[in-house]
C-alpha cells in the first residue's frame, strides 16, 4: 500500500464500519472491511490498530471479535485520521545533508522548508473542516 493511499482507506475502513453498524451489527471484522476495500485483511488490521491507538476505533477479541467505531463520526474529523496514520511530514528533506559547500545544497533545504510548512498548513486546515459523518454522507450520495 502506497503512504499516499493510507487516508483513504483508513476513511474507507471507518465509513464501512459505522454503515454497518447502522445496520444493526455491533462489530465488523477486518476481512469484511479487506473485502470492501480490495485489499488484504493485514493492512486494514494494521491501520485499525493505528485508528484503535488515536481512539477512533475499538477492538474486541475472542467469541464476536471485530471493531467498531469509538466516537461518533462528527466528532472525528480526515485531519483525526491523517494524524492517526500519517507519520511524519508530507514532504521529506534528503536523506544526507545536501553540500553545504554548494550554493544550492547549503540552500534548497531553507528554501524548501518554508514552502512545505505551508502546504502542510492548509492540508491540515481542510482536512479539519471534514468530518467523517460528511464522509459518509457523501459516500451515500455517490451516483451508481
Amino acid at each position: 500500500m502506497s503512504a499516499n493511499s493510507r487516508l483513504t482507506i483508513a476513511a474507507h475502513a471507518l465509513a464501512w464500519i459505522s454503515l454497518y453498524q447502522r445496520q444493526g451489527h455491533e462489530v465488523a471484522t477486518s476481512e469484511q472491511i479487506a473485502s470492501s476495500a480490495n485489499t488484504n485483511p493485514v493492512v486494514i488490521r494494521r491501520l485499525l490498530g493505528e485508528l484503535r491507538k488515536a481512539g477512533l476505533v475499538e477492538s474486541r477479541r475472542g467469541v464476536g471479535a471485530g471493531w467498531s467505531l469509538a466516537r461518533e463520526l462528527t466528532s472525528m474529523t480526515l485531519l483525526d485520521v491523517y494524524e492517526a496514520v500519517e507519520p511524519g511530514p508530507l514532504f521529506a528533506m534528503h536523506r544526507a545533508t545536501p553540500d553545504q559547500g554548494c550554493v544550492v545544497g547549503y540552500g534548497i533545504q531553507p528554501a524548501m522548508q518554508g514552502i512545505y510548512e505551508g502546504i502542510e498548513e492548509t492540508l491540515r486546515h481542510e482536512l479539519a473542516r471534514v468530518t467523517l459523518e460528511d464522509v459518509v454522507r457523501d459516500v451515500l450520495a455517490a451516483p451508481r
